[in-house]
């Protein structure tokens, strides 16, 4: 976990975070300028991908989804896989408050989406509920780096701690509610590929490029499969090495890990933030700026999420089956938790899979909610947090 949270980490983190919302504000403006047309275009263009026997087209957007954004799930996979053998959730004594705080963060913002959309007027999105429930890890990150950069490091461990299990639950979401039906044999090919890669994992000097072609292998199988490729790239980072090639050199998983990073952070991510983000104001009424889908997801980001987070902790420290990290104060806790609210990447990423795509007015819905309930989020938590750290510097016993 040490080498995760460096200050070179933190930076790139900052500037992916201002990178994503320079994307996410490029494709409202271009969505609502005289390159609307070009843009929505652009979005459905249909691409052909063929290798061999493979085939398959897609639109722009879905090779994004479905595509870029199995890598952005495979990084995550990793530093899932990393945190759980070696790094902060190895301890099981440190685990719980991260890991129990993630759960409540999953449940509030859940219970607030429903307590808006489960009323017995018609029209309303129950299916949306899983939209709110997911932290964006980049962008939380770099609201910390940039609010609080003084402020102890625990508090980071803590926040990338919690961000990663609520993506790991976030992954199981996706696999248990948007895999609606699968294809036996696609599904057994997927399989056999992450055996493959498994016993590839036993040649300590197997070529790296062995388990690309392994991971393109399960990721085609699985898109076949009908089940979200999400769930292949986090499939494909269990079965990565922790060992390194040589010794003294780093392991397999870390060198996929750094190598990839940056490719997700400020390539993968902004891109399907400019795809993804999109909406045009055009034929938005106040019935969706204020309808049922962009309030649950907006309140259940913003409410939902820092009172789950902040209560579950509180539950937990105040019953002791854990302690604030290190040198934190219960302000700070509460910054942090506001920062859960930016489901920005994820958060948009489940509404495309909740809501059927032709359906406009949920999908922009989901965009409006999602896009005002992560900006109240790190604006909040930015500022709860800046004046946390002002207070550490003005107190004389720090």
């Amino acid at each position: 976990m040490a080498k995760r949270i460096t200050l070179d980490y933190l930076k790139t983190e900052s500037a992916s975070g201002l990178i994503l919302a320079t994307a996410a504000l490029s494709a409202i403006v271009l969505a609502n300028s005289p390159w609307e047309g070009l843009y929505f275009r652009f979005l459905a263009l249909p691409f052909t991908v063929q290798l061999g026997a493979f085939t398959e087209t897609l639109s722009v957007l879905d090779w994004v989804k479905d595509g870029l954004m199995a890598v952005f799930f495979f990084v995550v996979g990793l530093e899932i896989k990393y945190e759980i053998v070696r790094g902060e959730l190895a301890n099981p004594r440190r685990l719980a408050l991260p890991v129990i705080a993630a759960l409540g963060g999953m449940v509030g913002p859940a219970l607030v989406y429903l307590a808006i959309n489960m009323t017995p007027f018609q029209g309303l999105r129950p299916e949306g509920w899983p939209v709110p429930v997911a932290t964006d890890i980049a962008f939380a990150i770099a609201a910390l780096a940039v609010a609080g950069p003084k402020l102890p490091p625990n508090l980071r461990v803590f926040l990338l701690t919690l961000a990663i299990v609520d993506d790991l639950g976030a992954v199981g979401l996706i696999g248990l509610l948007f895999t609606s039906h699968f294809r036996v044999l696609e599904l057994a090919g997927a399989l056999v590929g992450l055996a493959g890669m498994g016993l590839l994992g036993q040649w300590r000097r197997a070529p790296y490029l062995l388990y690309a072609v392994g991971f393109v292998v399960v990721w085609g199988f699985m898109l076949k499969s009908g089940i979200s490729t999400s769930l292949a790239g986090v499939a494909a980072a269990a079965v990565i090495p922790l060992e390194p090639r040589k010794p003294g050199r780093p392991g397999v998983l870390e060198d996929f890990m750094e190598g990839l990073h940056p490719y997700v952070a400020f390539l993968i991510l902004p891109l399907f933030a400019f795809c993804a983000a999109g909406f045009t104001f055009r034929h938005i009424g106040l019935s969706d700026l204020f309808g049922p889908v962009a309030l649950g997801v907006a309140a259940g980001l913003f409410f939902g999420k820092q009172l789950g987070v902040f209560l579950a902790a509180f539950l937990v420290i105040l019953t002791k089956l854990a302690r604030r990290p290190t040198g934190a104060k219960w302000v700070e806790l509460y910054g942090l938790s506001l920062l859960c609210g930016i489901g920005f990447t994820m958060s948009l990423f489940i509404g495309q899979l909740a809501f059927p795509l032709t359906d406009a007015a949920a999908q922009a819905q989901v965009r409006i909610g999602v896009v005002a309930g992560s900006l109240a989020s790190v604006t909040a938590g930015m500022a709860v947090l800046a004046w946390a750290q002002r207070r550490r510097g003005n107190d004389p016993e720090n």
